[in-house]
């Protein structure tokens, strides 16, 4: 988390849209998923793997394909509305890529790897 936190921040105004048919709108700060791939020597034409705290599921790991990695809106959000995050809504960091449904928008990050590219 300190890594996180001492790299650049941005704050988005981003919405999740639900595939049940509900969207919010909120404003996160995190780190821009781009300039993190960019920093470990990633390409922008990779993939990028999400690994979550959550039991093993459908929705424990995802893998961001590279258009929605590269994507300046996506973020690794450690804020919410500026405070930091509650376990409700994903702490430490959760993904927030705008370009993705809700369900996709992965919780509880423990882990993050490029792949591919």
């Amino acid at each position: 988390m300190a890594e996180l936190q001492a790299m650049p921040q941005s704050t988005r105004d981003l919405p999740i849209a639900c595939v049940e048919g509900w969207s919010a709108n909120a404003q996160w700060t995190g780190i821009v998923l781009a300039d993190l791939v960019a920093a470990e020597g990633g390409s922008p034409d990779s993939d990028v793997r999400m690994t979550s705290l959550e039991p093993p599921g459908p929705y424990s790991r995802t893998t961001l394909p590279a258009r929605h990695a590269r994507d300046s809106a996506t973020l690794i959000a450690l804020r919410l509305n500026g405070a930091e995050l509650d376990l409700d809504h994903g702490y430490p960091c959760r993904l927030i890529a705008p370009t993705r449904p809700g369900v996709l928008q992965t919780k509880w990050l423990t882990r993050i790897e490029v792949v591919g590219g």
